[in-house]
């Protein structure tokens, strides 16, 4: 058991000692100090500590890698972190000071420092930061009662057609993280897939669904450990518009728009971008892109675990078979993305959870929400 946290703690960033000294001894009566003296010792510091550093000063000009390229990284990273960021610099040029705030900085303080100014600004960025950590508590309080029943029985119900296919326990997760992960990316490199919270929050989500319709298909084809006829293969590719069908002419949730997307994702996740996937022959983006999303994912998936007709396949064999087109053509722009997330790929599915990516979108929603429209992430 760690003891626990009585004071905020500061992570001061600036390649002079004395600059950090002169911080410390300024602050270090009621808050606890971290030092960093370069941008990439503070990254470094604030992957292992990321839920215990409440505010990070940080010097505009450093060796290496400066505090606008800090910002940057830590902006990449906001599903992750939140942490206030206060600039300290002696350049005091307005493009300076307008460049931090761009990239996410929410004071700038000027140096030769003055102890009652830095006190002030970093009393009240605190203060900010701790109301906001509270407001955060309660609406992610409010939001797990609202949505958690939801979540769980999707879950079950996944689970339920996976232990029939006779597939891994983590398939599931698996796909819904692998999603994740390139839903992310793929907002990150292109503007051409814009989408709202609502739909971010979904797409994992409905991933869980995308083989629902899997539960019809006769056990003795679903878990056949050679190849199919070409009936049964037909019989197989079936479980598209069966889940489409199970999940669409639910009475009471024709509207929903997590239902109608589930729909989608389970009539189209094995369509391809060069039209020649079923059930519909769809063309590039014609193919919603939660579809495209989720089928790269269940792909990868599929290679790299074993099942009753395969053995599993290592990483780089599937990254391989997948954009050599053995599996189908898929977006260039997926691909990209897939190939940007690279060796990381299965040390994240390793270490993912639900439960995790769950709280973490619920963390996005209520981040937007708080800052909109001024400090929203693009």
């Amino acid at each position: 058991m760690g003891t626990e946290k009585t004071r905020p703690l500061i992570l001061i960033t600036d390649d002079s000692d004395i600059n950090r000294m002169i911080l410390a001894d300024m602050l270090e009566d009621d808050y606890d100090i971290l030092e960093a003296e370069s941008g990439k010792e503070a990254i470094r510091i604030v992957n292992e500590k990321r839920n215990a550093i409440d505010i990070i000063l940080l010097d505009c000009v450093m060796p290496d890698m400066d505090g606008f390229e800090v910002l940057a990284e830590l902006e990449r990273n906001w599903a992750k972190e939140d942490i206030p960021v206060i600039m300290i610099s002696a350049e005091s040029d307005q493009s300076f000071i307008v460049k931090a705030y761009q990239l996410g900085a929410l004071d700038y303080i000027c140096r030769p420092f003055n102890a009652v100014i830095v006190r002030h600004r970093v009393d009240t960025i605190m203060r900010m930061h701790l109301k906001e950590q509270h407001l955060a508590n309660v609406a992610t309080s409010q939001i797990m009662d609202k949505h958690v029943n939801n979540h769980m029985m999707i879950n079950i119900l996944s689970s339920i057609v996976e232990f029939r296919n006779g597939e891994s326990g983590q398939h599931i997760l698996h796909v819904q993280n692998l999603t994740d992960m390139l839903m992310r990316e793929l907002l990150r490199v292109t503007d051409k897939y814009p989408l709202t919270d609502d739909e971010m929050s979904m797409i994992p989500t409905v991933a869980a669904l995308h083989d629902v319709g899997k539960i019809s298909i006769p056990y003795h084809v679903l878990n056949k450990p050679g190849r199919f006829t070409e009936e049964e293969f037909n019989l197989m590719k079936t479980h598209t518009t069966i889940g489409y069908d199970m999940l669409t002419e639910l009475p009471a949730y024709q509207k929903d728009p997590l239902i109608r997307m589930a729909g989608q994702v389970c009539r189209w996740h094995h369509e391809r971008y060069d039209g020649k996937g079923y059930p519909d022959g769809l063309v590039g983006d014609e193919i919603p892109i939660a579809a495209q999303l989720v089928s790269i994912a269940d792909v990868y998936d599929a290679l790299t675990s074993e099942r009753c007709y395969k053995e599993a396949y290592s990483h780089e064999k599937a990254m391989q078979m997948i954009n050599n087109g053995e599996c189908g053509t898929f977006n260039p722009i997926l691909l990209q993305c897939l190939n940007n997330l690279g060796d990381k790929i299965p040390e994240m599915l390793d270490n993912s959870s639900a439960e995790e990516m769950f709280r973490e979108d619920i963390y996005r929603i209520i981040e937007n929400t708080l800052r909109a429209p001024q400090h929203r992430r693009q």
